[in-house]
């Protein structure tokens, strides 16, 4: 029997599978969608995410982190918290999104292939799953297939004191002592939450700088506030070897001769994307070390029929960009529309407090000579700051100082990842500085913040802020 050809057939069903398959089928061709069905919505739903940013507002929720600036540093919503807790919403909202995500992909034609494909030349794909395996075909092949934590193979991860971020979801009992590795964006955001369930973390990492894309006043910030809440940071320390004792505690030994002692240790070093099982020489395709794949502008691997993106094709590896980078790859494969390169992404860092940016940092405008000026806001002069507790946010706009031109904006503090985006459409509409001046925003909202980072920014460059 001839395997059954699709116009299309996509790898993986995480943000950038899903979203590329929906357009395709909207254009009138024939999709299949290929995946293990219990982990349809990929790890973006699973385990990365969904999960992470959930659990994050479960702890904000549960341990009245919010509340704290009204009631005291010691109020909680429930004393003690157990994971069964935490667990209990995540999987919920998992569940949702689930029905929400199937429904989607069925409603607009997508077929959906269970299993786990792998190229047998450049368009026929070998999809197997419990019940067997059977092939099918593809004019064209999109690669979404995502990432997952990269792991040291000298570290001796159990799944349950020595664990990745895809493992959290299993862990049975709450450590009293973390030790994260890694002070990336996972590695932050995951040591906020747990410094803010009153955990004692410490953050790892051999490099003396984090979030070294980010605003550093926003960083610096961010430090301060994590320190506020218990946290040790050990940067500039490189990790040497890590074990368990007879009691089961976990020791982590740095360069420095430091010797790190906690009840688990979390390993946030790196991505690895899903490629490996993927028997990509087959299909006439390499990928590098960490299994990412090189595209064109239209997301066109070296085989120009098959295509790539998401996570696997690397940097920025968010879920926003690689739902829209799934729409433009088929887009540029069956429309006729131009493929652009993506410009002004908004990043969202989920800590505690959150960091959300757009646009250029400081250190950009300075290495290239570029004349700015910053217009600041802080919560503490906003009502809705006061309103909430949150009086230690900021938001900073980054403007040219002759043509005040919005170059880039930069929030820490409740509602960051919102609102950013007001910033990154008056930054792609090449708007100014004089339009948070006169725009009305809804009082008290923290919209407002960017009418009073302006007033700011005209007031240091001397403009009639007032007219």
């Amino acid at each position: 029997m001839a395997p059954k050809r699709y116009d299309l057939v996509v790898i993986g069903s995480g943000p950038a599978g899903q979203k590329g398959a929906i357009a395709a089928a909207k254009l009138g061709r024939s999709v299949a969608l290929v995946d293990r069905r219990a982990l349809l919505g990929g790890v973006s739903l699973h385990s990365g995410t969904m999960p992470s940013k959930t659990l994050r507002e479960v702890i904000l929720y549960l341990t009245g982190f919010r509340q704290r600036a009204f009631y005291g540093a010691d109020y909680t919503l429930k004393d003690r918290i157990t994971i069964q807790d935490l667990r209990d919403r995540v999987r919920t909202v998992i569940g949702r999104e689930y029905e929400v995500i199937t429904a989607q992909l069925r409603r607009n034609g997508v077929e959906l292939v269970d299993g786990l494909a792998r190229f047998l030349d450049p368009h026929r794909l070998l999809v197997e799953d419990v019940q067997g395996a059977r092939e099918i075909e593809g004019d064209r092949i999109l690669i979404a297939c995502g990432t997952r934590p990269a792991r040291d193979p000298h570290v001796p991860f159990d799944g349950e004191r020595i664990l990745v971020a895809d493992q959290l979801g299993a862990v049975e009992q709450m450590p009293q002592e973390l030790i994260v590795v890694g002070a990336g964006v996972v590695g932050l955001e995951y040591a906020s939450m747990f410094a803010a369930l009153g955990i004692k973390v410490t953050v790892v990492d051999q490099r003396p700088e984090v979030l070294d894309f980010c605003d550093e006043e926003m960083v610096d910030a961010l430090l301060v506030h994590m320190r506020a809440l218990g946290t040790t940071f050990r940067l500039g320390e490189k990790v040497l070897r890590v074990w368990k004792d007879a009691a089961q505690r976990v020791h982590c030994e740095t360069e420095s001769g430091r010797n790190l002692t906690g009840d688990g240790l979390l390993y946030t070093v790196g991505r690895q994307a899903n490629t490996d099982t993927l028997d990509l020489a087959k299909a006439g395709i390499t990928a590098d070390e960490r299994g990412r794949l090189t595209v064109n502008g239209g997301f066109q691997t070296a085989v120009p029929h098959i295509y790539a993106a998401g996570d696997v094709i690397g940097f920025p590896a968010l879920a926003s960009t690689s739902m829209l980078q799934g729409r433009m790859a088929a887009n540029c494969m069956f429309a006729t529309t131009e493929c652009k390169l993506l410009t002004h992404l908004p990043y969202g860092i989920y800590t505690i407090p959150e960091i959300s940016m757009v646009g250029r940092t400081e250190s950009e405008l300075k290495a290239a000579h570029v004349p700015y000026e910053t217009g600041i806001a802080r919560y503490a002069e906003l009502a809705k700051g006061q309103m909430v507790g949150d009086q230690s946010g900021v938001l900073k706009i980054l403007f040219q100082r002759e043509t005040l031109a919005v170059l880039g904006v930069h929030v820490i503090g409740e509602s960051a990842a919102e609102i950013v985006h007001i910033g990154q459409a008056v930054i792609a509409l090449g708007g100014t500085l004089e339009y948070f001046r006169d725009a009305v925003f809804n009082y008290p909202t923290f919209a407002e913040a960017y009418k009073v980072a302006a007033l700011n920014g005209l007031n240091k460059v001397g403009e009639a802020a007032g007219s």
